[in-house]
């Protein structure tokens, strides 16, 4: 039997919530089991339905990425599409920044939608062929990345320890790490607290800027 991958629609335009309601209906595999405008309680109604996938159209360009950070915040392992976007390279990186899975564009097709229900469903990221340069050259521009030998070296972090400092470098919380690596969030706490041990710094911050600083030294 197939399982239905639950979906929920966040969008102010009442039709496009009913278009996109009967078009993913129409899928075998995939099921909307809720849809609603904005509001202050939109998490509550999400968790209180347990859709794995949220279809986000935003209301506001320049609000959305904080919206997206809410729900992240408290469903972190929700995965987030945002669709009928323009080609706005800023926008797409400050939404992929907070958390979200997929960029549909507005000339997305209903079988792109569905198509990103599933990819995002499955732990795979889903954006426009014209945004792909856009996120290759940023990841490009940042620093050096975990994990280092010199890190390893240095202070005996893991792979998985050095993964936590790059995520808490990058502001995710302790909840959006146990969502995002599978782990609960006690692990989590744990593997932090061997970090600041092996380091020898008291906070989270501290233990960043150490391994940041050692990483940037030349080989």
């Amino acid at each position: 039997m197939v399982v239905s991958i639950p979906v929920f629609l966040l969008a102010e335009n009442r039709l496009l919530r009913e278009a996109l309601a009967r078009i993913l209906n129409k899928k075998s595999d995939i099921s909307v089991v809720g849809a609603s405008t904005y509001s202050l309680a939109v998490t509550e109604a999400i968790a209180a339905v347990s859709a794995r996938v949220l279809l986000f159209d935003p209301m506001d360009a320049s609000s959305s990425p904080a919206l997206v950070r809410m729900i992240r915040e408290s469903l972190p392992t929700l995965k987030i599409v945002m669709i009928g976007m323009d080609l706005d390279s800023e926008l797409f990186l400050r939404g992929v920044r907070e958390g979200i899975a997929g960029y549909l564009l507005k000339e997305a097709t209903a079988a792109d939608v569905a198509a990103a229900v599933r990819s995002v469903a499955n732990n795979c990221a889903v954006c426009a062929p014209e945004l792909c340069r856009t996120l290759f050259e940023y990841v490009a521009q940042q620093p050096a990345s975990y994990p280092n030998f010199f890190i390893k070296q240095q202070f005996g972090l893991t792979r998985r320890e050095q993964q936590l400092v790059e995520m808490i470098g990058r502001g995710f919380t302790n909840k959006e790490i146990a969502g995002d690596l599978g782990l609960s969030e006690q692990t989590v706490k744990n593997h932090i607290h061997r970090v600041l041990r092996k380091v020898g710094v008291r906070d989270r911050l501290a233990a960043v800027e150490a391994c940041r600083t050692l990483a940037s030294l030349p080989a």
